[in-house]
């Protein structure tokens, strides 16, 4: 099994575990077990997608870091072509009552429209899904716009983002993060 692929079934695996905790902590109403049904699939789906882009993906490909704002937590990105990625997020929002969040986007970069000496400062956006657990789950559609620094001789990515979300379920609703970061990529 490929080492990145490992990865994420090990991410998957302690997602699961989490959510299984926060089940012992607060009983599920019918609405979270609905939600659980849907978010568990969508996983597994995720990691199986990510293990087959990795086969595509060269050296260098495979970021990991952290986002600091709302939310608060790990980043991941799978780069699988010079101007495109996966990238995702697991995270915890402390505004108002401690939330669990997860996205998964699919970013597109343009490189060249702001130049720099050394280096790259791409702007990016992008589509993805969130879902978050907390008193109330939700579902929502993220729409990320962003820019980054990719540093000449090092794998380090610099990146802030603005992300308005339309929440579906469980109502319609317009909603928003933002964030700065840091990845690692190997």
């Amino acid at each position: 099994m490929p080492g990145i692929y490992k990865l994420y079934v090990q991410l998957l695996t302690n997602i699961y575990i989490s959510l299984l905790l926060f089940d012992f902590f607060k009983p599920p109403n019918r609405f979270v077990v609905e939600m659980r049904k849907t978010a568990i699939p969508f996983l597994f789906l995720f990691i199986f997608t990510l293990g087959t882009v990795e086969s595509y993906a060269s050296d260098q490909n495979k970021g990991v870091g952290v986002l600091i704002g709302d939310p608060t937590g790990i980043s991941f990105a799978l780069r699988t072509q010079t101007d495109r990625a996966f990238a995702g997020g697991l995270a915890w929002s402390f505004r108002g009552h401690s939330t669990m969040h997860f996205h998964l986007d699919y970013l597109f970069y343009h490189h060249g429209i702001i130049p720099v000496e050394k280096g790259s400062l791409p702007l990016y956006y992008g589509l993805g899904g969130r879902l978050r657990f907390g008193d109330t789950d939700k579902l929502g559609i993220r729409i990320p716009l962003g820019i980054a620094y990719q540093f000449e001789n090092d794998p380090i990515e610099l990146f802030f983002e603005i992300v308005p979300i339309l929440e579906l379920v469980p109502g319609t609703a317009l909603s928003g993060n933002a964030a700065i970061g840091i990845r690692y990529y190997f």
